[in-house]
Parts: structure tokens; C-alpha cells; sequence
């Protein structure tokens, strides 16, 4: 294909026409790479995340649930709040402060493991001859000097995993940490999470729950669909803003935010590959076309056999 002047894009929002006067291994690189993508549920997270981190210190502060399927962007959401509020040295008093700490629930909810993941999530070394009590009151200790105002706990679900036992006595461990800091809570997982909370009945009393619905053929997936087509590097307009591609892509996807991020992505790839360079309703039928998920394959061949039983 022969080069195209930066002026033929108008289909690209400006600041990412440039991209699409690349090479096709350099835009097949960038497509490939990670970018933020706001939605409206990510922007409302956002905000009441945003919103706990001001709340002032109280005895029985406020928690948050962020919970959904696989695959809505819960993770994602974290580590955008996260760039957004990133630990501060202060060179005059030599103290660094963070304001956010956000730790991964380990395989187990041994409390022991707690205590050793928020460490080092502090970065801090985790004393292997220690005791429990000991990991406990230097977790504290940490918390206290660094200044964290919110605790995040990601994968919270894993604690079913665990005895009946072991998930009594990580309930204590955060509902301890919150009271103890007089911070806020937020913990994120599956449709697993919110159940697994609810098991305390102190700890439910004190979460409010936001759940992360899945894609459904509106205008915000229209939305979505159009703010996809604005940044990816293709010579020609895609068709992303109709109602039929719209429709294939609940299709394959069922709604899941990372599905429907993959597929389009793997669209704009065969089309420079097979330069078309754009993508259509016709493109989710190229031969070529490698479906980027497991569980999409499952999803598609199980339609297939549905509709074959007609």
C-alpha cells in the first residue's frame, strides 16, 4: 500500500494518526501494547475511589466491594488509581509517603500470608523467623509511618479457597487493619467476593458494593465501539459503530470488558495483515481470523451448536 499524507486519517482521533503512517509491524506492536481505555462503570469506580481517599479518619470508616466477572477490568481499574496517587518522598522530613497500598490476596488466606504480601507490597523485607503477631504489628507499624489512607486488596474471592477457619481469621485481619488505620477498605474479586464478605456480618454492614456489569447492545457499547475505532492505526474507517458489529461482538465476547478489548484487537491485526485495513461485519468471518481467548472459542462453538439444534 502506498504511503498516505497524516491529513487521510480523519476517521483517527489527532492524536494517534500519526501511528497509522507506521510500518505494519510497528502498528501491529502498538495495537498490541496496554492503554487505558475509560468507561463509564471505570469512571464511576473511579470517583468513589477518589471519594474514600479523602474521607476523614473515623471509627468505623467506610469500605468499598468492586466485584464482576472475570475479565470486567477490576485489576485494571486499581492500577489506574494507583499511577494516580504513586508514593511521594519528602526530602525534608525524609519520609516517603503512600497514600494508596494495594495488595494480591494470597493462594490461601493464611494470615501469616497476609501479612507477608503486604509487606511486600510495601516493599519492605518480610522477617522469616517471625511470627505472626510480630509480621502484624510491623504491617502497623509500616502502615502508620508511610501514611497509607486506603488499603486495596485485590483477588479477594481466594479466600474461599481456604477452611472455614482460615476465612473467619482473615475477616479479623482486615477488619482489624481498618479499624486499626482508620482507613478505608477496598477489596476486588469475582461474584465470589461479594459472598465471601457476606459471611461477616460486621464487615457486609460496612461495604458498599458496585458491581461491574457486563457489555449489553446499548449506546455504551456503541460508545466504546467508536472510541475503539478513533485510536486504532488503520487506513481506512472501520465499521465499529454499527448495530450488526455490534451484535457479532456480544456474540463472541458475552460482554466481557478484556473479550471484547482482545477481539478487536485481533480484527485490526488481520486487517493489516490482510490489508484491508479496516474492520467490518465481514471481517469477523476471515478464515484467518485466531480468536484471542479459550473461553471465547467455548462461547462461539457453543452458539453454533445452538443454532444448529434449531
Amino acid at each position: 500500500m502506498s504511503a498516505i499524507g497524516e491529513g487521510d486519517y480523519a476517521h483517527i482521533l489527532p492524536a494517534y494518526r500519526t501511528k497509522a503512517a507506521l510500518s505494519d509491524a510497528e502498528r501491529i506492536a502498538w495495537i498490541r501494547s496496554d492503554r487505558w481505555i475509560e468507561t463509564a462503570q471505570a469512571k464511576a469506580v473511579l470517583a468513589r475511589l477518589e471519594d474514600l481517599l479523602t474521607y476523614p479518619p473515623r471509627d468505623r470508616m467506610p469500605c468499598l466491594l468492586i466485584y464482576g466477572d472475570t475479565g470486567m477490568g477490576k485489576t485494571k481499574i486499581i492500577r489506574k488509581f494507583l499511577r494516580a496517587h504513586p508514593p511521594r518522598f519528602d526530602g525534608k522530613i525524609g519520609v516517603t509517603a503512600t497514600p494508596v497500598a494495594a495488595m494480591q490476596m494470597p493462594a490461601e488466606p493464611i494470615e501469616r500470608d497476609v501479612y507477608g504480601e503486604l509487606l511486600s507490597t510495601l516493599q519492605a523485607p518480610t522477617p522469616v523467623e517471625a511470627t505472626t503477631h510480630r509480621l502484624k504489628e510491623t504491617c502497623r507499624g509500616l502502615l502508620k509511618t508511610l501514611g497509607v489512607r486506603l488499603l486495596i486488596i485485590d483477588e479477594v474471592h481466594a479466600m474461599l479457597a481456604g477452611t472455614f477457619r482460615q476465612q473467619r481469621i482473615f475477616l479479623n485481619a482486615i477488619r482489624f487493619l481498618a479499624n486499626d488505620l482508620r482507613a478505608p477498605l477496598v477489596c476486588a474479586g469475582t461474584d465470589l467476593a461479594r459472598q465471601a464478605l457476606l459471611t461477616d456480618p460486621q464487615l457486609a454492614e460496612r461495604f458498599e458494593a458496585f458491581h461491574l456489569d457486563r457489555w449489553r447492545n446499548d449506546r455504551h457499547l456503541a460508545e466504546l465501539l467508536i472510541s475503539l475505532a478513533g485510536l486504532l492505526p488503520l487506513r481506512r474507517p472501520s465499521m465499529l459503530h454499527t448495530a450488526e458489529v455490534r451484535r457479532r461482538v456480544l456474540d463472541m465476547t458475552d460482554g466481557v470488558t478484556v473479550r471484547i478489548f482482545r477481539l478487536v484487537e485481533s480484527l485490526a491485526i488481520e486487517a493489516i495483515r490482510s490489508q484491508e485495513e479496516r474492520i467490518t461485519a465481514q471481517s469477523f468471518d476471515a478464515p484467518d481470523l485466531v480468536l484471542p481467548l479459550v473461553a471465547m472459542t467455548r462461547n462461539v462453538e457453543t452458539r453454533l451448536m445452538r443454532s444448529a439444534g434449531r
